[in-house]
């Protein structure tokens, strides 16, 4: 098994990420990829772009060196009400949006209760394709309560390797995570993190701990050329 599509890279527009757009997608092209989706941090990340930066993205051709290139933005979760720091009309006009918690952009205290409270209501918005890094030891929340209703509302369920390359508390988490999305047919996604290019489409530790678990490919939205853009055609992304 190995990636059709890297769905959460970073560029140096992220300021701690340290190539470009065009470096990225030409790694993507050597590792064969279809598409890779250029999710650079959002407002509220200190280093993070302004607005026009995502703003102007629409002039980014929609392939490159042959690989779909996906014009989106991980979001912070700036709130336990599921708000983020993406205005509506900016929601809207990017082709992808990836949610995720971070230390440095939420001001309270993080609990179980809080985090499964911010995604359930994050599963709401019509806007955000990907939960991301919801492993993280920090921001744990109540899986068999939250999942479910990610799955309902279409949201893809991340599983971020970069646990198993640098966060390895988070490790257990995750295996976690995808026992609980086997068990109620939840979709998940496979995505590198990659803040450089060495990791781009390199998912294999991943990978290999959900061929150990038995999990269904068919529910990894990104393992395959058909089912992401089965997933494109179902969120109206032009391929």
């Amino acid at each position: 098994m190995k990636l059709a599509a890297d769905l959460h890279t970073h560029t140096i527009a992220s300021t701690h990420a340290y190539a470009t757009i065009t470096e990225m997608v030409n790694e993507a092209a050597k590792q064969d990829l279809f598409a890779i989706a250029i999710t650079d941090h959002a407002p509220a990340m200190p280093g993070g772009p302004g607005p026009y930066y995502f703003e102007s993205l629409s002039i980014l051709p929609q392939y490159l060196n042959g690989v779909r290139l996906i014009r989106g933005m991980e979001a912070d979760i700036i709130n336990y009400e599921g708000d983020i720091d993406c205005p509506q009309k900016l929601q809207s006009s990017l082709e992808w949006i990836v949610a995720s918690m971070h230390t440095v952009t939420l001001s309270e205290e993080p609990s179980v209760e809080k985090c499964s409270e911010a995604y359930l209501k994050i599963a709401e918005n019509p806007n955000v394709n990907v939960i991301a890094h919801s492993g993280s030891e920090w921001f744990k929340y109540d899986y068999e309560k939250v999942i479910p209703k990610l799955a309902k509302e279409g949201k893809l369920i991340e599983i971020n390797d970069s646990a198993f390359r640098y966060k390895k508390e988070s490790m257990p988490n995750c295996v976690q995570i995808a026992k609980v999305c086997k068990k109620y047919g939840a979709r998940i996604c496979v995505n590198t993190d990659s803040h450089f290019t060495h990791t781009v489409g390199r998912a294999y530790e991943t990978l290999e701990m959900l061929e150990d678990i038995d999990f269904p490919e068919k529910l990894i939205v990104n393992a395959g050329v058909d089912t992401t853009k089965a997933y494109f055609r179902e969120k109206n992304i032009l391929y």
